[in-house]
């Protein structure tokens, strides 16, 4: 049925809730540093080690990435893909997407967040070669 919503979108619609809330976090923790007598110039210095930094790339990271699943997911509702497949590579990627926004928020350890960035390509080749070959 064309008005279901299927796994592929219910990673959408969490994906989407999930960039809308970094924004409200990044522009909170921006009210405060201004609030606080900061600078508007302090957002412009690339420093890891500033929330308020971690927090803008990951907000730029999920808006970069937001077009590819959403062309995925384009891709398989018009290509009528589903399946138990497409569902736990939807789930893996999601899962990997928030853990990869949650580590750099925290600024824990970069190498993991390059597997999570490794393991949602992979899963985003591999969604994209099920809806190729459905």
């Amino acid at each position: 049925m064309l008005n279901e919503i299927t796994v592929p979108l219910w990673g959408l619609v969490i994906f989407i809730l999930w960039t809308i809330a970094i924004a409200v976090l990044l522009l909170v923790v921006r009210i405060r540093h201004l609030a606080t007598g900061g600078s508007i110039k302090d957002f412009a210095t690339p420093n890891d080690k500033n929330l308020f930094w971690r927090l803008y790339r990951v907000h730029a990271n999920l808006v970069e990435n937001l077009p590819l699943y959403l062309g995925i997911v384009f891709l398989l509702i018009v290509r009528g893909a589903s399946g138990t497949e497409i569902n736990i590579l939807i789930g893996i990627y999601i899962a990997f997407r928030l853990a990869h926004s949650i580590i750099h928020v925290a600024d824990l350890n970069p190498t993991l967040r390059a597997i999570c960035l490794g393991i949602q390509f992979s899963c985003l080749i591999g969604l994209t070669a099920l809806g190729v070959f459905y």
